[in-house]
């Protein structure tokens, strides 16, 4: 029987979420560098989108990939869609950029050229920059359709010219030829900044000082034209699903130097490029021309994170700043704390050195015999990993889950698990056919007669990554729960193969998660079949898989009122007679939210639930993901009010319509005052201070 229900294409729904990223550059209402590091990061976001989703469906398209879920056709149907909705958001970033971006740094007196055209009294000093600081590290490369002799490296520019020989009519035979250059990475900034003349300031891409200097590089040659060029690769990194532990190590090692020469999935290059020199191009790189995606005329500006910002005058980003909770300052015991109520942290608003804190305590704490910790993305030279090495070094057993399988993580997991491991501790690596992408830490007390002590669970949204703690908003909550902590024990038993999993009150994707799950919604549906209020909130960053988006649909017939807040990939679709219950809300900020938390009305007494699993077939069914209900009121209140806040923010946050456009709730979004990142802040700061 055909399936009632219709569903968002899971890549066309993130292609929505990353436009609406790009919107945040046209808010004139924040700081102008915030507005130019949203178009980074949308840039940013696209780059890797290529590399991994259109590099996966393009494998699919060519028959080197299989795929239950899509057929060749339709997956060459999918990508002409995505390139097609991509196209249009670039136009709408070149609109942005050179409509609102620029004019706004001329505002602010900043000159940024865009071409290789300067003022008069900037050309000696580009002339002269060029010979010194640029020219000796360029070297130009010919190019023919006969031999290709320049490899393209993945997501370097590339600068394409062609040339005709002086003294030779044009069309002679040999008369043309082609280079390409690989522009400086490491050796010359991208943005140059130029001599200031009067009260303005100037900025130069270096690819425009090349431009400007070509008959410096080629001699006895007519520059006919030069254009930027950039190749995407493949990156996705499969290990095998038979693989063992050890196995699985070697390939990781193996296939993440293999990632920089993997099949093209995109070539970029300026859009004003002129057919002819497209084509040969294309021919001499052999370049699949469904790979082609026209780009701006500067490239890659994922980059303008690192714009400079030469105005003292112009107002840096300011950002809430981490806050530290007065009863848990250094010189308190957080183990004391926690044994009295559980403790509930939101980063980044509360400081992530809590958590340092709390592991701090664990490694001088006498009763402490054990601690255990998942890692799935840390932080270089991290705080959290030198804490655990001086817990081993201090005489505890120290255990900790590394996931290998951590996208673009692989190999920073990799050393530091060996760096851990040389430390003296226990190291539990990959599960062959699974990630484990639960957050959870576990301290366990014994007296000196081994006698179990109130031990300590912290189960979380995020990662223990100091540097993302101040990017990501996550929740993660301390407990002394018996029950939790015994659970949490029991998930680390699992993970070591040990024995069969139990758990009671923590939820674990592929075990109890699902039929919990299904029993909540269960009841909320029993509840509006009976005449009373049925009410779901789901906060979450994805929500993709069928089965649970079928539960919602059902939900919402049955009269369940559902507010979903999903950041990004939403692949249900509202505006439905099936979904006329459900609205979706999508918030984008100054911090990527990433908490999942969930609510469940339960006829007045809400349950609320913490933890890492988005609802995605990846999370549900391929992953170990760790869930915790949040048993304290006031602590369930707490996230009451986040959730109440969202819900109401008209200013950052946008509904989702059956369309996938990003509707702002409010005709004038930027004179709204709730802006949740910011009340919500405020809310924890008032409380901090009564």
């Amino acid at each position: 029987m055909e399936n009632q229900y219709q569903y968002f294409k899971r890549d066309i729904s993130w292609l929505s979420f990353n436009y609406r990223v790009l919107l945040e550059a046209e808010d004139d209402s924040l700081p102008l560098y915030e507005r130019i590091n949203f178009i980074s990061i949308y840039s940013s976001n696209l780059e890797e989108f290529y590399k991994i989703r259109v590099a996966d469906h393009k494998a699919i398209a060519t028959g080197a990939a299989q795929s239950d879920e899509e057929t060749v056709q339709s997956t060459i149907e999918l990508v002409d869609a995505i390139n097609l909705e991509v196209n249009r958001q670039l136009e709408e970033r070149i609109r942005i950029y050179e409509q609102k971006i620029l004019p706004a740094l001329k505002k602010n007196h900043i000159i940024f050229y865009q071409s290789r055209n300067v003022e008069p009294f900037h050309r000696d000093f580009v002339r002269r920059f060029f010979r010194e600081e640029i020219f000796p590290y360029l070297q130009p490369v010919p190019v023919s359709k006969d031999k290709v002799i320049s490899f393209l490296r993945d997501n370097r520019l590339y600068l394409a010219v062609r040339l005709h020989l002086k003294g030779i009519p044009a069309d002679a035979p040999g008369a043309t030829q082609y280079f390409v250059m690989k522009q400086p990475y490491s050796k010359v900034p991208r943005f140059i900044g130029l001599p200031k003349v009067g009260n303005n300031y100037y900025l130069m891409f270096i690819e425009d000082i090349i431009k400007a200097n070509l008959d410096v590089i080629f001699p006895g040659y007519e520059v006919d034209s030069s254009y930027c060029i950039k190749i995407s690769r493949d990156a996705d990194i499969l290990i095998d699903d038979a693989a063992n532990t050890s196995e699985i190590i070697e390939q990781v090692k193996t296939k993440v130097k293999k990632r920089k020469i993997g099949d093209v999935c995109r070539f970029v290059y300026d859009r004003a490029m002129p057919q002819d020199f497209l084509d040969f191009l294309v021919d001499a790189f052999h370049i699949d021309r469904r790979e082609l995606v026209p780009g701006d005329k500067h490239l890659n500006l994922e980059d303008l994170r690192h714009l400079p910002n030469p105005n003292p005058n112009i107002p840096p980003i300011r950002k809430p700043q981490p806050m530290k909770l007065t009863c848990l300052n250094e010189r308190e015991s957080i183990f004391q704390y926690v044994e009295k109520k559980d403790l509930l942290l939101h980063y980044p608003y509360h400081s992530f050195e809590h958590f340092i804190h709390f592991l701090y305590e664990a490694v001088h704490e006498p009763t402490v015999r054990e601690i255990m910790v998942t890692q799935y993305r840390v932080a270089e030279n991290s705080a959290v990993i030198n804490t655990l090495i001086a817990a081993a070094q201090n005489g505890k057993k120290v255990t900790v889950f590394v996931e290998l399988k951590a996208r673009f993580d692989e190999e920073n997991n990799l050393a530091t698990a060996e760096m851990m491991k040389a430390a003296g501790i226990n190291i539990i690596y990959s599960i062959p056919k699974l990630k484990v992408h639960a957050k959870v830490a576990l301290v366990l007390r014994r007296d000196q007669q081994g006698k179990k002590l109130t031990s300590y669970a912290y189960i979380s949204t995020g990662n223990f990554n100091e540097k993302t703690a101040t990017l990501y908003a996550d929740s993660g909550l301390f407990t002394c729960n018996r029950i939790l902590v015994n659970d949490l024990h029991n998930l680390f038993r699992t993970l070591q193969g040990k024995e069969n999993p139990e758990f009671h009150r923590l939820l674990v994707a592929r075990f109890n998660l699902i039929p919990e799950l299904n029993r909540l919604i269960d009841h909320e549906m029993e509840l509006a079949r009976k005449g009373k209020p049925g009410r779901i909130i789901l906060k979450m960053n994805a929500l993709q898989d069928p089965t649970m988006i079928d539960r919602l649909y059902e939900a919402s017939q049955a009269g369940v009122e559902i507010d979903l807040i999903v950041r990004g990939i939403c692949c249900l679709i509202p505006g439905q007679s099936y979904s006329r219950n459900i609205r979706v809300t999508r918030i984008v900020d100054t911090f990527l939210e990433h908490a999942r938390i969930w609510y469940f009305g339960n006829g007045g007494n809400p349950k609320l639930f913490l933890g890492s699993p988005d609802w995605m077939r990846r999370n549900l069914y391929r992953r170990i993901e760790a869930i915790t209900p949040i048993l304290g009121p006031d602590l369930r209140q707490e996230l009451i009010d986040m959730l109440s806040i969202q819900l109401t923010d008209k200013r950052k946050a946008c509904f989702v319509d059956e369309n996938l456009r990003n509707c702002w709730k409010s005709a004038h979004p930027q004179k709204e005052k709730i802006r949740s990142q910011y009340t919500f802040y405020e809310l924890l700061k008032l409380k901090i201070e009564n």
